[in-house]
């Protein structure tokens, strides 16, 4: 009995000491738990005063500012609750569920769009035959890159055409070309990637005959195959099956096996199922309560060069856009991509990284579109590198690609080609040394700050230049009263 007394008399005295040691933890700058609150001493002794820094001087140590982060939340949801309910005031509830639906249905015979999207199955079926021409020799490697670079030039002038002649809905016409900016990376990986596997494949073998592609495997592979214990090679990946796995899977480069999961989890799949169809209602929502008001408003004063006025309306865009943006991240990135990995079993669900962290502009390039990024580096900036380019020169290709895939986003469906979107994308490499530079010089957090503004405020900038130049083209001029 008094061992275990004094067991425990010597543990609560080494659990009690650093709690009335105060003073010593502040002049050795050693921070509580930044998830506590800190202990104040006892100041009922003879001898109150010691030499301890204040809590906000750097020497002190103290890190525990998760209260001011509780604050600036309860002010951010309190701000925006109130420019929430000035909208509402002032123009009424403007949100219709149901308006993309009659925008389609309001002229159910012309739908250039749709029929554009599935033309881009000509384009497929095109790389898949070439690639089987190649394969069985009736066509050189040379004469098929060929074959597939026309292949995928056309995939990105077609839509053009198609949208400049006919003049859809701007919004499908977003659709269509960002259909076929996938398709034309696809179809890029789906060939380079064959033409890696097949120097592989005639090295391996040491043929130099023809290579001959079977209508199946052996029996005996075959049954192999379908309990899983080998995997498809080349040539006998050439199939239209193996083609359309790929152009629906959330990857934009081809390989010939991918990571599967075992099972389809329906309850991982009904609830990303109702993520995307409930942000969907909401970006609508959103963007006929908030944006179209405000941009309605911001017609006039750009018009009239009122620079006071139009800081205003980019301010009060900027808010609501910022959410847009973010929730169109969580929706497409997170959402769609896990219902489309999930049906199709495919297991590499990395689709962003944290580049909500970015310290420098060209971290969050590379983490907030992992697919892109890896069809980047595998098929531009590393085969530039073999060929002899310097490494900034291959970034500087990278970067170039990116910021005209921008411009095509935006000004094909518009019919304003101001290219102000890829002289933004490239006012970005300023700004990818400007953050690198404050992440280094002075703390990490700045260049964070810093990615966060240029998100924030650039986007509406572009926002409000292109929807101005596009009313002004669609209806001749300016009025007082502005209706889209």
């Amino acid at each position: 009995m008094s061992k275990s007394l004094r067991r425990r008399g010597k543990r609560s005295q080494s659990i009690s000491e650093p709690k009335s040691e105060f003073g010593e933890l502040a002049t050795k700058d050693v921070p509580d738990s930044p998830r506590q609150p800190q202990k104040i001493p006892s100041y009922g002794t003879k001898k109150c005063h010691e030499s301890r820094n204040s809590l906000f001087s750097s020497k002190s140590g103290f890190v525990a500012y998760r209260g001011f982060l509780n604050l600036c939340v309860i002010l951010l949801a309190v701000s925006n609750a109130r420019m929430f309910l000035e909208n509402v005031l002032k123009y009424g509830i403007l949100v219709d569920p149901f308006q993309w639906l009659s925008t389609v249905m309001d002229n159910p015979y012309q739908w250039p769009n749709v029929i554009l999207m599935l033309c881009s199955n000509v384009f497929i079926l095109a790389a898949f035959y070439i690639e089987i021409a190649i394969a069985r020799g009736r066509v050189s490697s040379s004469h098929g890159s060929i074959l597939h670079v026309l292949n995928i030039i056309l995939v990105v002038l077609i839509p053009p055409v198609q949208v400049l002649m006919l003049e859809p809905d701007p919004i499908g016409s977003l659709f269509s070309c960002g259909t076929y900016a996938i398709v034309f990376m696809k179809l890029w990986s789906y060939a380079h990637t064959n033409s890696w596997y097949r120097e592989e494949y005639i090295k391996t073998s040491n043929q130099n005959k023809k290579l001959r592609r079977t209508s199946s495997l052996p029996s005996r592979d075959l049954e192999k195959l379908k309990n899983k214990q080998i995997e498809v090679k080349y040539p006998y990946n050439l199939t239209v099956k193996n083609l359309y796995y790929f152009m629906f899977a959330p990857t934009l480069c081809y390989e010939l096996n991918y990571p599967r999961t075992e099972r389809i989890r329906k309850s991982f799949l009904f609830r990303r199922l109702i993520e995307v169809l409930f942000l969907l209602q909401l970006e609508l929502a959103l963007c006929q309560q908030w944006i179209v008001p405000t941009l309605q408003k911001a017609i006039v004063p750009i018009h009239q060069l009122d620079a006071t006025r139009m800081l205003e309306r980019l301010l009060r865009l900027s808010i609501p856009n910022h959410f847009m943006w973010l929730i169109f991240f969580y929706w497409f990135f997170h959402s769609v991509l896990n219902v489309l990995a999930e049906v199709l079993r495919f297991a590499d669900r990395e689709f962003y990284r944290d580049w909500w962290n970015s310290e420098t502009i060209v971290y969050f390039w590379k983490a907030w579109n992992i697919p892109v990024h890896k069809f980047c580096t595998r098929h531009v900036y590393k085969p530039l590198l073999t060929r002899g380019y310097s490494k900034f020169t291959a970034q500087l290709i990278v970067f170039l690609l990116s910021a005209f895939f921008h411009e095509y986003l935006v000004s094909v469906p518009l019919h304003v080609f101001k290219l102000w979107a890829f002289m933004g994308m490239v006012g970005q490499l300023p700004l990818a040394a400007l953050t690198d530079w404050m992440s280094k010089r002075f703390s990490p957090h700045y260049g964070n700050m810093l990615v966060w503004t240029s998100l924030i405020i650039g986007q509406p900038m572009a926002v409000l230049a292109y929807v101005y130049y596009y009313y002004v083209l669609r209806f001749g001029g300016v009025s007082d009263e502005i209706q889209f």
